[in-house]
């Protein structure tokens, strides 16, 4: 079965993750981010991965980065941020915002005190915060004097002592915004001495995004701009839900991430688009895109064109229900084709019940090749698989694979070699492929 390259970068990320909070260090971008896809709602998460990026568009990890959080609740992440020479951060772990340290912004993140038994835990928040708010969803803000800010939903906010891992709760304060109700996922970031104040409303598909700003402080008073809604569903893109997220920039150019609800429930994906600002210092409602952002040229070159794939099996078409926008219309299908197509919002599924799951892919010709990447379904659960090679699609040779589960994405398999075929077989985990890339 052949494929056709969409040519969109959302989503950015080959899995299902929520929460994104998308940060620079150096060169590389780095995803602190909800895994989502275990299936069972809010009643699980998937384990701390942290994806990294150099061009916001191939992104890749390798192992947990908060290891003493990996069988924890885990859930929306701030980025961290450099105070001298340590990096904090601020993760929601069952249930309550906790703050975690590292030499690097890549980790490994240690609780400072304490770990995540009952009897010996500290977390800096509990989700039954003071003054109605709600002690998930943390966003780290330092402003240009280097006093630190933490934001919380239900409008949260206080001032962080200079240690960065405790709060001055004589500080602590609800922020009035223009619009009430519950509110989650606070974005807060500082341009041309304006400060922003961004806060989700509703949830679903109907989340949106509503902002205030302040020439004061970070505590206000703020201005309510009359066109406070600056990102929502757009139903004739089909893209629904614009939910936690944050803003970054690369020099004057701001870009939003946030997490799409078009699969429903904890199925969702992290997309970016740009941001643009009026004179007066207001932002412009934001335009979401199934194209998204490409600010650099591409760092990955000499991808093999794979004419056609086929599988052993492959998962049945899956309407996506509708929780509370039935304009929704979203098909899923998992045909081969979707792991070759350029999408990360596309994937190839195997049958539940096959349990010797293969998928093979034809070049349309003999070709030197010298590297394979694979980027499984649900990553973050570890897969083990085996790869052959074949110029005739009747005799295999080995190529590479592993016999024990790794939990990284992309697999890597680097070997020169002249080949047709390439026939990846599952041993363990998830049998699926968001993307399958072959380069020269």
């Amino acid at each position: 079965m052949k494929a056709q390259k969409t040519g969109n970068n959302n989503p950015i990320i080959p899995d299902l993750i929520a929460d994104p909070s998308i940060v620079q260090f150096g060169d590389t971008f780095y995803c602190y981010a909800t895994t989502d896809g275990y299936n069972a709602g809010l009643a699980t998460a998937g384990p701390p991965v942290l994806w990294s990026s150099k061009d916001l568009k191939n992104w890749s990890f390798n192992g947990f980065y908060f290891p003493a959080a990996e069988k924890q609740l885990f859930w929306a992440p701030s980025y961290p941020v450099k105070v001298k020479d340590k990096y904090y951060y601020y993760p929601t772990v069952n249930h309550d915002i906790y703050v975690a340290v590292a030499d690097s912004p890549a980790g490994p993140f240690t609780l400072p005190k304490g770990d995540f038994s009952k009897e010996n835990t500290f977390p800096l928040l509990k989700m039954d915060a003071p003054k109605g708010t709600k002690g998930i969803d943390a966003e780290v803000f330092i402003d240009d004097d280097q006093k630190p800010y933490l934001f919380w939903a239900q409008r949260g906010v206080g001032r962080l002592n200079p240690d960065m891992i405790s709060l001055d709760t004589a500080s602590i304060v609800k922020i009035s915004t223009k619009r009430g109700g519950y509110s989650e996922g606070p974005i807060v970031f500082k341009r041309k001495g304006i400060y922003y104040y961004l806060y989700t409303l509703s949830g679903h598909e109907n989340y949106v995004y509503a902002y205030q700003y302040s020439k004061v402080s970070p505590f206000g008073p703020f201005i309510y701009p009359e066109e406070d809604i600056i990102a929502k569903t757009d139903v004739k893109e089909q893209i629904y839900g614009p939910g936690h997220g944050n803003v970054f920039h690369i020099k004057d150019d701001y870009y939003f991430t946030y997490l799409e609800f078009g699969r429903s429930s904890t199925n969702r994906q992290a997309w970016i688009d740009k941001m643009e600002f009026n004179e007066d210092g207001t932002i412009k409602p934001i335009r979401l895109t199934n194209k998204g952002v490409d600010p650099f040229p591409s760092l990955v070159k000499n991808e093999v064109t794979i004419q056609s794939a086929e599988a052993s099996s492959t998962l049945p078409e899956f309407k996506v229900p509708y929780v509370k926008d039935k304009t929704i219309n979203r098909t899923e299908t998992y045909s081969a084709q979707n792991a070759f197509d350029g999408s990360n919002g596309t994937r190839w599924l195997a049958e539940t019940k096959d349990s010797t799951a293969t998928f093979t892919v034809n070049l349309g010709k003999k070709t030197a090749i010298k590297k394979v990447a694979s980027y499984f379904v649900k990553p973050t659960a570890g897969h083990a698989y085996e790869l052959t090679y074949s110029v005739d699609g009747k005799n295999w040779k080995p190529y590479g694979g592993h016999a024990e589960i790794k939990v990284q994405s992309p697999h890597i398999d680097e070997r020169s070699v002249k080949a047709q075929y390439l026939k990846l077989t599952f041993l363990k985990g998830t049998p699926g492929l968001w993307e399958f890339k072959v380069y020269k």
